[in-house]
């Protein structure tokens, strides 16, 4: 299936917080419209984010076994939302979905996508780490980059990287 019957289909079966879908678009010069490049996606609602998944895996239309990617985005710093970015594939249908959910950066929480994909835990803890982004119900939410000590969300847009950490210049 193409992006398009896939999201057809999705709000044929009502999945669960399906918001929109959004492809990319060419440049209008008439409205100066600078576009969007990149692969289309489908705009999800965060707290149906697991029931969501759960349909894009058990639909036999869709059967998206795997999980390629899990990762976050702060698109800039003074955007008030994270996005949760997904990748997913279906092997037997040789099709793939992007899957977007936009989360306030002020309370970036969304369920937790291991139940559904066990490929998501480490993903998960690195988005956790990085930029703040709590995974409720993820087995084991330690950070696997930092040190537990570390201040802040270094991959964030408004991050101000520490001058000092334990009394060794970062400068």
């Amino acid at each position: 299936m193409d992006f398009k019957a896939i999201y057809d289909h999705l709000r044929a079966v009502d999945a669960p917080g399906l918001i929109e879908a959004d492809e990319p678009r060419l440049p209008d010069k008439e409205t100066k419209d600078k576009g969007r490049s990149g692969m289309p996606f489908v705009r999800i609602e965060p707290a149906s984010f697991v029931d969501f998944l759960l349909v894009c895996r058990d639909d036999p239309k869709l059967t998206f076994e795997l999980l390629v990617d899990l990762t976050a985005s702060d698109p800039a710093a003074d955007d008030e939302n994270l996005w949760v970015l997904v990748q997913l594939l279906s092997v037997k249908h040789k099709h793939r979905l992007a899957v977007k959910a936009y989360l306030p950066k002020s309370s970036a929480s969304i369920p937790s996508a291991t139940a559904v994909y066990r490929a998501a835990q480490w993903h998960e803890r690195e988005c956790g780490e990085m930029y703040g982004i709590t995974f409720v119900g993820h087995p084991d939410p330690r950070n696997i980059l930092l040190p537990d000590d570390w201040v802040g969300y270094p991959m964030r847009k408004d991050y101000e990287f520490p001058k000092e950490y334990h009394g060794v210049s970062c400068e």
